[in-house]
């Protein structure tokens, strides 16, 4: 079993009062295998309901919301299902495929007996919101988004000792450089993680075979898997169909994804997506990448503030793979052995660039960046820390930052900005910005913050006379 971060998130869950869970996500990352994992480690019984191959339970949620009546329904199906109070968890797959079973959740919620946990890969995805007519339990369900797995999940399942992690840790937040053979060895499961990404099965294979071809025919198997259900909808009477247009313009706009991150701006330009339609209409395709989990955008600003979505330009924005490997499946036959080599340049910055937006974005952050109207100063990412916007430059080598020197020059035109390099190149300090390998991105975890407000003593409060 590999190594997953959202277990500890699952064991938390379980371990305080709650409500019913959905994980959402892209396809084949893992979903159900660590809903099941999860209940047969801590729960007595686990009843598993596949929404999408099993419509016959879908009547088990037509009639009225009654939790009895429901787990007679259910096991009337489910010969095998035994519901013991305190001690069952209900997992429903793809719950996205029966509405009404996702308005039931807030029913289980108040009965209480019995935990349940669902998983979602349509989610947010148009034409699966339509037909929930008998309403979305608000305030009765928790969601969490789960991802492919991070590098940082990538080095746990290599076996790396902890040890190891910790030094690491230490010498980034002390901004000491790595002994060279650590350094090294990072750098070189960095440059695989690139290649072999974060999909479930695609990482396996390469921990089983260490075999580059193996695991791209994996990814490649993978997204036709994920590009058979483009345009999949659910009619009002739940019927399955395929918008046909809606799908050509996803697969249009997927195919050009490796063209748009090449180019020295990286802007996504709906004029190099080779599908019929205006730019609104090829939208459709690209928001559709989006609503499934595959793709993330990144938006340019109007100038350094905080906030920064105050300052985005909604038409102008870059797009990436949530999972670098993927991209680079897509990149030609000689991309493995070209990034194995260290010549990530041959590629104009677009997989480094990529590794550092999906980093983040499994972080949590939302990804900005800024493009001047005259084209210059770029700089590949902004993030808000601290009521500051901090510059993040990323380079698949060790050149030099001109644009962010440029503006950290500049102070009274951008104001001053919190900085930092992430490079091919060993931690180091400078003047205005500090310098980390690419392989920092796996120990850069966020980590929740405890939020705790003085409570106002309203006790006192008297209305005047």
């Amino acid at each position: 079993m590999l190594q997953r971060d959202i277990w500890q998130n699952l064991i938390e869950w379980k371990n305080r009062p709650h409500h019913p869970l959905v994980i959402r996500g892209l396809r084949q990352i893992g979903k159900t295998y660590i809903a099941k994992k999860f209940g047969n480690e801590f729960y007595e019984s686990v009843i598993y309901l596949d929404l999408r191959a099993n419509t016959v339970v879908h009547k088990a949620f037509e009639g009225d919301f009654d939790v009895s009546q429901m787990m007679i329904s259910i096991s009337a199906v489910e010969k095998n299902a035994r519901f013991i109070p305190g001690k069952t968890l209900l997992i429903m797959d793809e719950i996205q495929d029966c509405a009404n079973a996702r308005s039931s959740l807030k029913y289980w919620d108040i009965d209480g007996r019995f935990d349940v946990i669902c998983t979602g890969s349509f989610l947010g995805v148009k034409g699966f919101r339509n037909p929930y007519t008998r309403g979305i339990p608000v305030g009765y369900e928790e969601q969490i988004t789960m991802y492919p797995l991070n590098f940082h999940e990538f080095l746990v399942n290599t076996g790396m000792n902890q040890q190891v992690f910790e030094y690491v840790e230490n010498s980034i937040q002390n901004k000491n450089p790595v002994e060279q053979t650590v350094h090294e060895s990072l750098r070189n499961l960095y440059l695989q993680y690139l290649i072999v990404g974060g999909m479930p099965e695609a990482v396996t294979t390469f921990f089983e075979t260490h075999d580059l071809n193996a695991v791209r025919s994996v990814q490649n198997r993978i997204l036709t898997s994920i590009k058979d259900d483009f345009g999949r909808y659910k009619t009002d009477d739940g019927t399955d169909k395929i918008n046909e247009v809606l799908k050509l313009r996803a697969e249009a706009c997927l195919k050009s994804l490796p063209a748009q991150l090449s180019k020295e701006y990286k802007k996504f330009q709906f004029s190099l997506v080779e599908a019929k339609g205006h730019s609104p209409e090829k939208a459709d395709g690209l928001q559709y990448l989006e609503d499934v989990g595959l793709v993330v955008k990144a938006y340019n600003t109007r100038e350094l503030t905080y906030p920064l979505e105050a300052a985005k330009i909604a038409t102008e924005f870059k797009v990436y793979f949530i999972d670098t490997g993927l991209l680079v499946s897509q990149l030609g036959d000689e991309a493995a052995e070209n990034i194995l080599d260290g010549k990530l340049g041959a590629y104009k910055g677009a997989v480094a660039e990529n590794m550092v937006a999906e980093s983040f974005a499994k972080n949590g952050k939302n990804l900005f960046y800024f493009h001047a109207p005259s084209g210059s100063p770029e700089l590949d990412f902004l993030f808000e820390k601290e009521g500051q916007v901090t510059i993040i430059e990323c380079k698949s080598s060790n050149n030099r930052a001109t644009s962010m020197k440029y503006v950290l020059s500049n102070p009274k035109k951008y104001g001053p900005h919190p900085a930092l390099k992430i490079a091919d190149a060993n931690i180091g300090t400078a003047e205005t910005f500090d310098t980390f390998p690419l392989y920092a991105l796996g120990f850069m975890q966020q980590k929740p913050q405890q939020k705790i407000v003085k409570m106002v003593d309203v006790k006192g409060i008297k209305v005047p006379e």
